[in-house]
Protein backbone atom coordinates (compact mmCIF):
# COMPACT_ATOMS: atom_id res chain seq x y z
CA UNK A 1 0.00 0.00 0.00
CA UNK A 2 1.04 3.52 -0.65
CA UNK A 3 1.95 5.60 2.12
CA UNK A 4 -0.27 8.38 3.08
CA UNK A 5 1.51 11.37 2.51
CA UNK A 6 1.29 14.49 4.51
CA UNK A 7 -1.26 16.29 5.30
CA UNK A 8 -3.55 13.72 4.62
CA UNK A 9 -1.73 11.68 6.83
CA UNK A 10 -2.33 13.75 9.86
CA UNK A 11 -5.77 14.44 8.53
CA UNK A 12 -6.22 11.28 9.33
CA UNK A 13 -4.74 10.85 12.49
CA UNK A 14 -6.70 13.49 13.90
CA UNK A 15 -10.28 12.45 12.48
CA UNK A 16 -9.18 9.27 14.53
CA UNK A 17 -7.92 10.68 17.39
CA UNK A 18 -11.72 13.20 17.07
CA UNK A 19 -9.37 16.30 17.60
CA UNK A 20 -11.32 18.78 15.96
CA UNK A 21 -8.85 21.69 16.32
CA UNK A 22 -6.29 19.03 14.25
CA UNK A 23 -9.03 18.16 11.86
CA UNK A 24 -10.53 21.95 11.38
CA UNK A 25 -6.67 22.85 11.10
CA UNK A 26 -5.87 20.54 8.76
CA UNK A 27 -8.25 22.58 5.90
CA UNK A 28 -6.68 26.06 4.24
CA UNK A 29 -9.11 29.01 4.85
CA UNK A 30 -10.86 28.14 1.59
CA UNK A 31 -10.94 24.48 2.59
CA UNK A 32 -14.34 22.56 1.22
CA UNK A 33 -16.11 19.66 2.64
CA UNK A 34 -17.97 17.57 -0.50
CA UNK A 35 -19.88 14.76 1.54
CA UNK A 36 -22.24 13.27 -1.46
CA UNK A 37 -22.48 16.50 -3.27
CA UNK A 38 -23.70 18.59 -0.30
CA UNK A 39 -20.84 20.99 0.04
CA UNK A 40 -19.33 22.53 2.92
CA UNK A 41 -17.15 26.07 2.55
CA UNK A 42 -14.98 27.24 5.37
CA UNK A 43 -13.81 26.51 8.55
CA UNK A 44 -17.62 27.55 10.17
CA UNK A 45 -19.43 25.36 7.68
CA UNK A 46 -16.91 22.49 8.05
CA UNK A 47 -17.27 22.09 11.80
CA UNK A 48 -21.06 22.81 11.74
CA UNK A 49 -20.95 19.93 9.30
CA UNK A 50 -18.43 18.08 11.41
CA UNK A 51 -20.01 18.63 15.07
CA UNK A 52 -23.18 16.15 13.77
CA UNK A 53 -21.52 13.95 11.05
CA UNK A 54 -17.82 13.50 11.26
CA UNK A 55 -15.61 14.38 14.48
CA UNK A 56 -19.07 14.72 16.80
CA UNK A 57 -19.87 11.23 15.80
CA UNK A 58 -16.65 9.91 16.73
CA UNK A 59 -16.33 8.88 13.43
CA UNK A 60 -12.76 6.89 12.22
CA UNK A 61 -11.22 5.61 9.38
CA UNK A 62 -9.58 2.79 9.00
CA UNK A 63 -7.13 3.28 5.65
CA UNK A 64 -7.22 0.11 2.87
CA UNK A 65 -5.54 1.51 -0.14
CA UNK A 66 -4.05 4.76 -0.85
CA UNK A 67 -3.99 6.21 -4.62
CA UNK A 68 -1.56 8.91 -5.49
CA UNK A 69 -2.53 10.80 -8.89
CA UNK A 70 -1.61 13.96 -10.04
CA UNK A 71 -3.14 16.52 -7.40
CA UNK A 72 -5.23 14.38 -5.39
CA UNK A 73 -4.59 11.52 -2.58
CA UNK A 74 -7.24 8.93 -3.30
CA UNK A 75 -7.89 6.79 0.32
CA UNK A 76 -10.11 3.99 0.38
CA UNK A 77 -11.23 3.72 4.30
CA UNK A 78 -14.11 1.72 6.28
CA UNK A 79 -15.48 4.60 8.01
CA UNK A 80 -17.20 4.14 11.66
CA UNK A 81 -19.12 6.60 13.11
CA UNK A 82 -22.54 6.93 14.88
CA UNK A 83 -23.86 9.03 11.96
CA UNK A 84 -22.55 6.25 9.23
CA UNK A 85 -21.24 3.37 8.93
CA UNK A 86 -19.28 1.53 5.67
CA UNK A 87 -16.82 1.49 2.75
CA UNK A 88 -15.94 5.16 1.64
CA UNK A 89 -13.66 6.82 -1.26
CA UNK A 90 -12.40 9.95 0.39
CA UNK A 91 -10.16 12.28 -2.22
CA UNK A 92 -7.96 15.05 -1.15
CA UNK A 93 -6.99 17.73 -2.99
CA UNK A 94 -3.84 19.42 -1.20
CA UNK A 95 -2.82 22.67 -1.52
CA UNK A 96 1.42 23.06 0.25
CA UNK A 97 0.95 21.67 3.69
CA UNK A 98 -2.98 21.91 3.82
CA UNK A 99 -5.76 20.19 2.49
CA UNK A 100 -7.97 22.67 0.05
CA UNK A 101 -11.16 20.05 -0.53
CA UNK A 102 -12.16 16.54 0.33
CA UNK A 103 -14.77 14.72 -1.46
CA UNK A 104 -16.27 11.67 0.06
CA UNK A 105 -18.68 9.54 -2.04
CA UNK A 106 -19.07 5.51 -2.18
CA UNK A 107 -15.92 2.79 -2.04
CA UNK A 108 -16.32 1.39 -5.77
Amino acid sequence: MTELPSPVREFVEAVNAHDEDGFLNSFGRSGVVDDWGREFFGRQEIKTWSDKEFIGAEGTMEVQRVDLRENQVVVLAYWRSNHANGMSQFTFEVDGDLVSRMTIRGAH
